[in-house]
């Protein structure tokens, strides 16, 4: 989790350059934008061989090591902690992810401490039912199904909703995101990917009030498969 003046929190927020990112349909898009590896020139058979070994092992050891699926936080698990610039905000900086106080590049603050103008805080959020939706810009299925959630959700308004979009260029997640009901943080090195096990866009998790997870849904669903879901979450 990288950027000019790191997480939220830390002090005077300025944009830096977003990580490059292949926006495909599944995630991580670019092991060198989430992981902070570096690339070389090798030829372009090689470099694909590698990546692909590279994808393996990652989600092979994250899964071992940190016990978060790939597709997604089981059921009854607290849904981590984050505090995220708003997309449509001119805040900037990157999300801050610390559970306490001087935990480094996640935060030099607790995450759910961080308040102001133009932030998204997860413990502010989860005090009601909310369905979090994570996309990447540049994927189709996922900007249709943003505008599937913001209209099934006009039915649940007990339900607080929010979307992350993970990297891609700001300025065009803020076409994409003008006229959506909910807010949507941008999460510039997609740090929320790894901790909510983000491998598939896109994917909807559901939390209820107090911040335990209760589902979550993997892909492009239809409405009344997303409606259920709703429903359930309500109740």
């Amino acid at each position: 989790m990288s950027g000019a003046d790191g997480p939220l929190g830390f002090g005077p927020d300025e944009d830096g350059p977003a990580p490059a990112t292949h926006h495909g349909e599944a995630l991580p898009d670019d092991p060198a934008g989430l992981h902070g590896t570096a690339r070389s020139r090798v030829p372009l058979g090689i470099a694909l061989l590698a990546a692909a070994l590279l994808l393996v092992w990652v989600a092979v050891n994250t899964a071992r090591n940190s016990g978060i699926p790939t597709a997604g936080l089981t059921a009854g698990r607290a849904a981590p902690p984050f505090a995220a610039p708003l997309t449509l905000s001119a805040r900037t900086g990157d999300v801050n992810v610390a559970r306490k106080a001087g935990q480094g590049a996640a935060g030099s603050v607790p995450a759910c401490s961080v308040r102001g103008a133009g932030i998204l805080t997860s413990c502010d959020l989860m005090r009601r039912p909310t369905a979090l939706i994570f996309f990447t810009p540049r994927t189709g299925r996922c900007v249709t199904a943003l505008r599937q959630l913001d209209r099934l959700h006009a039915r649940h308004p007990r339900i607080a909703v929010a979307g992350i979009a993970l990297g891609g260029d700001r300025g065009a997640v803020r076409k994409l995101v003008r006229g959506l009901g909910y807010p949507v943080a941008y999460d510039r090195d997609s740090v929320l990917a790894n901790l909510y096990g983000v491998a598939v866009c896109p994917l909807i998790t559901f939390v209820a009030a107090g911040g335990r997870v209760q589902s979550t849904l993997v892909g492009t669903r239809s409405d009344a498969a997303v409606e259920q879901r709703l429903r359930r979450l309500e109740r």
